[in-house]
């Protein structure tokens, strides 16, 4: 169930983009309803850890075995959900950074599934760099727990047909945020950890390539102090403007 709202409020973060709407505002009225509540209602780039999928898969098995595929359909969908949120979060870096994204330096700041934990099952950021590798992009990676052993096993996993030498040729681990963001032209918040927040991100700029992006996956930062900075930032779950036609 928690699954399940997690992938809903997904799906309306894309809607949001879509329309220039703000998920948090629509996260907001919803939970204010007290049918509903608040808790597991902000968007993200997607929800990871070792219980949600597995846990959803073994209903979808349950159903399929009990020859009630539209319950499997329907519990597969969360899962699909997710999997098309981080898709679609990937897409949005690429056009963002005009379409392409190959030899461009990325700095992905965390790696764990969420803040305060090295554990790293399926996380939504080892998607995203496989994702990033595919588009054939120089990525530096940052995370305050996870080891880089783990790192680069979950790497090597998710990518079978790289061997470690060639995705270590892409593929950079740094031991500071700042550091990370070195010369990198697109950062991207792929864990909600505080020490982001609190990043000195005047100096982050600074240390950029020009113009300087920001994309936000777990609605971490301020992202209108960080325009004022310089920055062209995009943020899970809200659009830039309402598209022509959709005025009502």
């Amino acid at each position: 169930m928690l699954a399940q709202r997690i992938s809903s409020i997904n799906a309306l973060s894309a809607i949001c983009e879509a329309t220039g709407a703000n998920i948090d505002e629509v996260a907001h009225a919803v939970g204010k309803d007290s049918r509903i509540g608040p808790q597991f209602l902000r968007a993200s780039v997607g929800f990871g850890g070792s219980c949600f999928q597995k846990d959803i898969l073994n209903l979808v098995y349950l159903s399929e075995s009990l020859h009630l595929p539209e319950v499997g359909a329907y519990w597969r969908q969360v899962v699909e959900m997710n999997e098309y949120q981080k898709r679609r979060f990937t897409r949005r870096v690429v056009d963002a950074l005009f379409k392409t994204i190959t030899g461009k330096r990325i700095a992905i700041l965390g790696f764990a599934f969420k803040a305060d934990t090295g554990d790293t099952r399926e996380s939504a950021a080892i998607t995203l760099v496989k994702h990033f590798m595919e588009e054939k992009a120089l990525i530096t990676i940052y995370d305050p727990q996870v080891e880089h052993e783990q790192i680069w096993m979950d790497l090597t996993e998710v990518s079978p047909m790289y061997s470690l030498h060639q995705i270590k040729k892409q593929v950079s681990i740094a031991t500071s945020a700042l550091d990370a963001c070195m010369d990198a032209e697109a950062v991207v918040i792929a864990t909600e950890w505080k020490e982001f927040a609190l990043l000195d991100w005047e100096s982050v700029y600074e240390n950029m390539s020009k113009p300087a992006f920001v994309f936000d996956g777990r609605l971490l930062l301020d992202q209108a102090k960080l325009t004022q900075i310089g920055f062209k930032v995009s943020t899970i779950g809200r659009g830039a403007e309402i598209p022509e036609g959709l005025m009502i």
